[in-house]
């Protein structure tokens, strides 16, 4: 008997096999041991459901009323333990409608989880709409022999209700709509965070008093009715959820919505790196001997170059390396042999000639053809990569995506001049120094924008400089003056997008305000309401959006050109890198990015970096709203290359002959 009253209930025989006596030890914990263990942790659950500020019951299968928490008894107005009579059935409101009762039953009995709104009846009669989740519970013979339910009122009757309870109400449909289109990364809600905050009465009174002197804000901002709504909503909350709204709250006050707080990973230092030369704008401690950029005169027409009269003078050997223009895997390389490296001439010739860009502006092609060419020597031919090939190639890229359908819905024909004046001028007098150096050398540049982005500001103003200052070559000069100002602003917004310090920023904002919109109507109406898609495309902000990230990705589109073209510009690039960390060094400048040594860089590393880092997502994105198969497939098959070449230890362009 001591032995039975101490759990020992079960005869074994003594046995030599080591399995047999695993498998009992293994019937012994799966039967009388767990549940054991399962009734001394009774009283604990208990004590978890008792303080509990969600509202909880427990009914049988006949719905019989086994147990309600303190939480349930105060929402529905009972007296402890008055609920737990003998035989009390869960009570009903006639408010809720036959066919969800049923609904209900029928969920619980196929042992499926039901969640919805619910009509719950309280003690003095009154109906209470609640948030409710109903899980059935599988007990002896695999029958559901319980229902455990989890309450939220969605508001409080028994309250005069306020302005905030009315936004809060409103903004429901907003916040389901929200949930349903979760972004594919993983959300970064961090847990510690919501739950290790006091939850006394006194941070209940400060967050009520917060809120009141928001609500007493006469201007709002977007924000501040976001802050609003959370605000409202954290008045119904149970603690837990108000507390993590503050944590929210807290991250909505941030300046820095849109980027990501970047944590350092001493594994990658080709990230560290990218992100560190190009997110920043170099303000670090300057050494000792600072380097001034030297301040340069604007170029004028180099009298010895020869100009094409129109088109139709386009030398034949220049023009068959142009018969392709419009497709993906043109050859910009080609075209800058053949002319010299003068592609931009050009091809801006062949490219605004095809979208009518002398038509709109209403000027003639000899202008254009001035401001091409004045332009073009304005680009730095001694860099290796921030050259006018380079801007040839982004305009390439934009008039590309410029032909996709929804890229044509979303665009008027001003946007789309824009776009393509943009591209051409968007690197021009480009040093071939990021803006970390110039910032890090006190240059002349960095001094005259206060080291924010020093570069793209000054590609934007130099632009409007060189076009405007001579009539000869002034495509502007014939345009009426508000229509002069619109285009003028466009152009400036998309240069100053190319700055990679607000990369996440543009590529967030796109997709909240475009993507997951796009994606929400189709998941609803099939391919989605012609009024309503419309409505997204041509939204004034959204125009802009898509304009931003159109050039953002000509920009940086070299990792999905085909293979040759992409390992050509990986090489210039790097050789940039490396002759700035050359010229760093000599200097004693602060090294921006460690990792391009020539001595010692591994192309293939940085490439990878680079394209998980900036270019994966933002082209899932692209590819997503515009349809660009073509680039995607050149996406993978790049960074597949680049793989292999890492994984045999390889530091090249290229794999040995």
């Amino acid at each position: 008997m001591p032995l039975i009253s101490a759990g020992f209930n079960r005869r074994y025989v003594e046995n030599s096999n080591m399995m047999a006596c695993y498998n009992e030890l293994l019937q012994l914990h799966h039967g009388e041991i767990r549940a054991q263990i399962k009734l001394r942790a009774c009283n604990a659950v208990f004590t978890a459901l008792e303080q509990s500020q969600e509202a909880i019951e427990i009914s049988s299968e006949d719905q019989i009323i086994q147990y309600v928490n303190p939480a349930y008894e105060c929402i529905m107005g009972y007296q402890r333990g008055e609920l737990l009579k003998e035989n009390t059935e869960v009570p009903k409101s006639e408010k809720n409608k036959p066919d969800l009762l049923d609904n209900i039953s029928s969920c619980i009995h196929r042992g499926k989880e039901w969640q919805g709104v619910y009509y719950a009846k309280k003690k003095n009669g009154d109906s209470v709409q609640q948030n409710v989740k109903m899980t059935p519970v599988v007990g002896q013979g695999g029958k559901v022999r319980h229902c455990v339910s989890v309450n939220r009122p969605l508001n409080d009757h028994n309250k005069t209700e306020k302005p905030c309870e009315r936004v809060q109400a409103e903004s429901q449909t907003d916040i389901q709509q929200f949930s349903k289109h979760k972004d594919r990364r993983k959300g970064s809600l961090d847990v510690r965070s919501t739950t290790s905050r006091g939850s006394d009465a006194g941070s209940s009174q400060r967050r009520h008093s917060s809120m009141a002197r928001i609500h007493s804000m006469t201007i709002e901002a977007p924000i501040t009715k976001v802050i609003n709504i959370i605000n409202a909503a954290q008045e119904s909350s149970p603690m837990p959820v108000a507390e993590a709204l503050d944590r929210v709250l807290e991250i909505l006050r941030t300046t820095e919505l849109y980027s990501p707080q970047l944590g350092t990973n001493e594994e990658d230092p080709h990230t560290n790196d990218l992100v560190g030369g190009l997110m920043t704008d170099g303000l670090r401690r300057l050494s000792g001997n600072e380097y001034i950029f030297a301040s340069k005169q604007l170029h004028h027409i180099p009298s010895h170059l020869t100009t094409p009269l129109s088109l139709n003078d386009i030398p034949p050997c220049i023009a068959q390396t142009m018969e392709n223009e419009d497709s993906w895997d043109f050859d910009i390389f080609s075209l800058e042999s053949a002319t010299m490296k003068r592609p931009l001439l050009f091809l801006g010739l062949k490219i605004f000639s095809r979208f009518g860009v002398c038509e709109f502006l209403n000027c003639p092609e000899a202008t254009l053809r001035s401001w091409l060419q004045i332009l073009e020597a304005n680009y730095h031919s001694s860099n290796s990569y921030h050259n006018s090939s380079h801007a040839a190639d982004v305009l390439h890229a934009t008039a590309y995506f410029l032909c996709k359908e929804r890229v044509k819905q979303s665009l008027d024909p001003i946007d789309e001049v824009a776009a393509l004046i943009a591209a051409a001028v968007h690197d021009v007098d480009h040093p071939g120094r990021t803006n970390s150096f110039l910032c890090n050398a006190g240059s002349d540049l960095a001094i005259l924008y206060n080291d924010t982005a020093v570069l793209e500001s000054h590609h934007a103003a130099l632009a409007f400089q060189i076009t405007t200052r001579d009539d000869k070559c002034n495509i502007f000069k014939n345009m009426e003056r508000n229509e002069y100002r619109t285009l003028r602003q466009a152009v400036i917004d998309m240069v100053l997008a190319t700055e990679m310090t607000k990369h996440f920023e543009h590529v967030n904002k796109f997709v909240n305000s475009i993507n997951k919109p796009l994606a929400a109507l189709e998941e609803n109406e099939g391919s989605g309401d012609e009024d309503s898609v419309k409505n997204i495309l041509t939204a004034p902000e959204n125009r802009m959006l898509v304009k931003r990230m159109l050039i953002k990705c000509a920009d940086i589109s070299n990792p999905c050109r085909p293979l040759e073209l992409c390992v050509e510009w990986a090489g210039r690039i790097s050789e940039e890198y490396f002759a700035q960390t050359d010229e760093e060094k000599q200097q004693g400048l602060p090294v921006v990015m460690p990792v391009f040594d020539r001595n010692t860089c591994s192309i293939p590393k940085s490439q990878i970096s680079f394209i998980d880092y900036f270019i994966t997502d933002m082209f899932d994105a692209w590819d997503a709203f515009a349809d660009l198969p073509n680039l995607m497939q050149h996406l993978d098959n790049n960074f597949k290359y680049w793989k292999g070449l890492d994984e045999q230890k390889l530091r090249s362009l290229r794999p040995p002959e």
